[in-house]
């Protein structure tokens, strides 16, 4: 099961109804935090998440609207007696920005800093996480968060049929193993097992103008989080600052072939999003616009 939380959703500037950006993640037990905007710790309260359990944080780039949550946060798990490590991933320049924020703290914890590269894997037990450079007006790494195989279905069915009895040789079959019978038989697990199925993917932009490499970084995501700061009668502007239209976005998961848009990052100059759904929903159906503390859960 993974759960998306939607804390942030405007762009440069909070609105009366949309935080600055920020995407909480509860994958596998692990709470990850996508970009940490100005009052991410209030929204993460008003969403009734348990930030204190906050493994760690991406960051997709250093503009402010996208960081300026981070030293009250940081200042808060002290204030809490935080003794876990933090682990805080972003772009080149990440260390000394953060080390600006905590060089007047006393922190209760250790916080572990990684600076990423253009195409970088991280691994963990249950998910990975892979890095793209897209294009905007500084480093902006969009993140690809990818579920590990999950095991194909079991069938007891089948397992009695042959005779396997129940109990630690069901589950070794479960988890991939051959067995041998008391009679000697060799029973391989794809005879009681289906294949194994493919994890979720989600995928996140962090700023970008409209960017072809994101087509094949996406491919077949079940969530493409697609920035769409403004209209398309505003394409010009969106070109010149770096950022896409609704439509561009769409776009995107069309080519990408994704199974849900999500459009955020919204310009704070519209106090209605319809435009940006009709826009992108004509070019690919299956959208949504993203608003603060909207939910999304998939299994």
């Amino acid at each position: 099961m993974i759960r998306i939380v939607f804390l942030g959703t405007s762009a440069g500037i909070p609105t009366s109804k949309r935080g600055l950006p920020a995407i909480a993640i509860k994958i596998h037990g692990d709470l990850i935090l996508l970009d940490c905007g100005e009052g991410s710790q209030r929204q993460m309260m008003t969403a009734k998440i348990r930030f204190g359990s906050l493994k760690r944080i991406l960051i997709t780039h250093l503009h402010g609207d996208h960081v300026f949550g981070l030293p009250g946060l940081l200042h808060t798990f002290s204030l809490m007696n935080r003794e876990e490590n933090l682990e805080i991933y972003g772009p080149p320049g990440l260390a000394e920005l953060i080390n600006c924020f905590v060089n007047t703290s006393q922190l209760t914890y250790r916080i572990n800093i990684i600076e990423l590269k253009n195409g970088e894997v991280l691994d963990f037990k249950n998910y990975r996480v892979i890095t793209k450079t897209t294009d905007h007006t500084l480093t902006n790494y969009a993140y690809a968060i990818i579920e590990r195989e999950k095991p194909g279905k079991f069938h007891p069915e089948k397992a009695q049929l042959l005779g396997i009895p129940r109990g630690p040789l069901w589950r070794k079959l479960q988890q991939g193993d051959k067995v041998e019978l008391p009679d000697g038989r060799i029973i391989n697990p794809w005879e009681v097992v289906d294949k194994p199925r493919s994890g979720l993917k989600i995928v996140y932009t962090g700023d970008t103008a409209k960017f072809d490499g994101l087509i094949s970084f996406s491919r077949e995501a079940d969530v493409l989080i697609h920035e769409a700061t403004f209209e398309n009668s505003m394409i010009k502007k969106a070109t010149e600052e770096k950022h896409s239209t609704a439509a561009q976005a769409a776009e995107i998961a069309r080519e990408a072939k994704v199974k849900l848009l999500v459009l955020t990052h919204i310009s704070p100059r519209y106090d209605c999003y319809e435009n940006h759904y009709n826009e992108a929903a004509k070019i690919f159906s299956n959208t949504m616009v993203a608003e603060d503390f909207k939910t999304i859960s998939l299994s």
